[in-house]
């Protein structure tokens, strides 16, 4: 997630470089053949603007569309973190009450509830791997055991599976009387908001916005690029000053090839990218609050990098 304010415009320019090569290309060309007089045609100014228009309803739509998968992205992940952390609360009530009731004894219960907080960390962890195709496993291995951590590695869904255990585990825990008849009552609902939270991104993840729009998008730009110096050169005739033709072009273009590139780069919110949800913070985030909870060290907070937060 980008978190700064200002941007370096020489990165913005090399991520539409193509589109200005392009444009400074036809604005110096119309220029040239038309200051040599080999070509004095030049079209009425409203071709350029009646495609600019519909260019600009292109790159809206697009635009509208990818910032909502950005956000519906952003807004699983703090549903992930809220039910992390009413998951946490829930585990260490429970468990408490029945270890001072005399059911389980305290040790018992101290490693039930790490275990089940320890695994419920290392979902979040799985889950941010597992949506950026990252085989970066050994991250939450220090929070599984080992047995664990070794089936974990050879499912192709690690965080399924370890809600599945996580499902078990309260099971057992209700057959030891560590769980109370009810509890499972609070805490299926909050399994259940897990895998909904996982399906979700999941559905992000492999369903990209249809791909009709991205490749008229980039066609109609790309025409009215070629378009635009043709239109505009005739205007600049007549005032002589032709040579405005090559600025007025590229300023132009360029706004319309920036706001195509925002486009493209929110659309997909999952990949490891400067524009990503914050993902790897917001599992530092659920770490760092469960770990509190538990009365065990937290580690380091994640902040932003240069004006990066991943």
């Amino acid at each position: 997630m980008i978190t700064k304010r200002n941007f370096d415009l020489r990165k913005v320019f090399w991520n539409i470089r193509s589109e200005i090569l392009v444009t400074v290309f036809m604005a110096v060309a119309v220029y040239a053949l038309h200051s040599s007089k080999v070509m004095e045609i030049a079209l009425p100014f409203s071709i350029a603007g009646i495609l600019g228009s519909a260019l600009a309803i292109f790159i809206a739509f697009r635009n509208q569309s990818s910032y909502a998968r950005w956000w519906e992205a952003r807004t699983i992940w703090g549903g992930i973190i809220n039910s992390s952390r009413i998951f946490a609360r829930q585990i260490i009530a429970n468990v408490n009450h029945a270890a001072a009731a005399g059911k389980v004894s305290k040790l018992d219960a101290d490693m039930y509830k790490k275990e089940m907080i320890d695994r419920q960390i290392a979902f979040a962890h799985s889950l941010r791997l597992h949506v950026r195709r990252q085989d970066r496993l050994q991250e939450f291995q220090h929070l599984l055991s080992e047995e664990e951590f070794g089936q974990a590695r050879q499912k192709q869904n690690c965080p399924n599976f370890l809600l599945h255990i996580q499902g078990l585990r309260i099971k057992e825990a209700m057959q030891k009387e560590m769980l109370g008849a009810f509890d499972n009552i609070s805490l299926e609902p909050n399994l259940a908001s897990f895998s909904q939270w996982q399906g979700g991104c999941e559905r992000i993840k492999n369903t990209p916005l249809p791909m009709n729009y991205q490749y008229f998008t980039k066609l109609f730009l790309y025409v009215f690029i070629f378009v635009l110096p043709v239109s505009l050169i005739g205007d600049f005739a007549r005032m002589n000053i032709s040579v405005l033709v090559i600025p007025v072009s590229f300023i132009i273009s360029f706004v319309f090839a920036v706001m195509n590139r925002v486009g493209e780069i929110n659309e997909n919110p999952f990949e490891n990218q400067v524009s990503d949800v914050p993902m790897t913070a917001m599992c530092n985030t659920i770490e760092r609050d469960l770990k509190e909870m538990l009365g065990e060290p937290m580690p380091e907070q994640l902040r932003a990098e240069n004006g990066y937060l991943y």
